[in-house]
């Protein structure tokens, strides 16, 4: 066995010894058989364990390893193979740029993968088609972002293991990077906006939302813009930039309507009459069905009336139900002043004349 070694050293090719070629294409041969066990094997059976738990995390690990091409697993080997020969230095370059290159495209590709895993858990979360897209469209792009991150990182990385000046790189990328942003910031700035409508969620498709002085139902939540159907019926497009730099009021999550509105009676209205005011709209807003009586005072005496604030709760959220109640209870206070000859004031500006 010794001499068979010496033998094998005394001959060389292209400077390295036939025993370094044979220590080298065994160690190709076992890291290959072992990165295939490891691939049908190991693998598997851990494959099988994941499937018994509820989590779906392990199983989208395992998956992304069992994604990596077998092509990989040879330049593996093949550069485990290599390390037991001895070659110029250009070649060792070639050779360590084509092998670290791979690998980080193959780990970039495997964070793409956990992205598209974190963006399907999110998106089940949701419950219509129209969330989905936009959580879907809005995620993915920012996943590509960090990818081309990822990748420009580790270009410059490998750049600079190989003695290049990376500075002057740098310095272009930020250059370009930036003419890129200050031509597309609107864009990038209504993306960004509609990925915090996303996580803040101030509302949703369904809402009905005031922005400023227009107001409608949030038909789409888009990359760029949000579609309102306005009351009118028309459709109002709103960028996103601007939903999240104004107040915006959103209705739907109202559980209950404050009404507060004054009703004035004329000067001379006798004393008892106003006394019997407060109770007189208690037991009308009370004895409403879905309404929440709160109160009712003699507030003040205006230029023309005798003033009284009344204040109660419509318990929905709908509009309608709210102009229902009010107009009912509006019908049944004029119905009871008239029956107890309490007159509504109205502008009224008496002249005294001198004779």
């Amino acid at each position: 066995m010794i001499e068979t070694v010496e033998l094998l050293k005394s001959y060389t090719f292209l400077e390295n010894s036939l025993w370094q070629y044979t220590l080298s294409t065994f160690a190709l041969v076992v890291s290959v058989g072992a990165l295939v066990i490891f691939q049908s094997i190991v693998l598997r059976r851990l494959k099988k364990l994941a499937e018994k738990t509820k989590t779906g995390v392990d199983d989208t690990a395992i998956g992304v390893v069992s994604s990596i091409r077998p092509p990989l697993y040879f330049i593996i080997a093949l550069y485990i193979g290599y390390s037991f020969l001895t070659f110029n230095e250009f070649a060792d370059k070639i050779v360590n740029f084509l092998f670290f290159a791979v690998l980080a495209f193959e780990m970039i590709r495997s964070f793409g993968r956990l992205g598209d895993y974190f963006i399907k858990v999110q998106t089940e979360k949701l419950d219509s088609e129209e969330e989905k897209k936009h959580v879907n469209g809005v995620m993915k792009i920012l996943k590509n972002f960090i990818l081309l991150g990822l990748a420009l990182l580790a270009i410059i990385l490998i750049l600079s293991n190989y003695g290049v000046n990376v500075g002057s790189v740098i310095a272009g990328l930020g250059i370009g990077g930036l003419a890129i942003a200050l031509a597309v910031q609107n864009i990038l700035s209504d993306i960004f906006s509609s990925f915090s409508i996303f996580i803040d969620k101030p509302f949703q498709i369904g809402d009905f939302i005031v922005v400023g002085t227009d107001m409608g139902n949030v038909q789409k939540i888009g990359l760029k813009t949000t579609r309102l159907k306005t009351l009118q019926g028309e459709e109002l497009i709103i960028s996103n930039k601007e939903l999240t730099t104004v107040r915006v009021q959103n209705y739907k999550r109202m559980e209950r309507r404050r009404v507060v509105f004054n009703l004035g009676v004329i000067y001379g209205t006798d004393h008892k009459k106003l006394e019997n005011i407060p109770s007189l709209i208690e037991s009308i807003v009370g004895g409403k069905t879905s309404v929440t009586f709160d109160r009712c005072h003699f507030k003040s005496y205006g230029d023309f009336s005798l003033n009284f604030e009344v204040v109660y709760f419509v318990e929905s959220a709908e509009y309608n139900d709210y102009m229902d109640v009010n107009q009912e209870i509006n019908l049944d206070i004029y119905k009871a002043f008239e029956k107890e000859g309490i007159v509504f004031a109205f502008p009224t500006q008496t002249v005294y004349v001198k004779k």
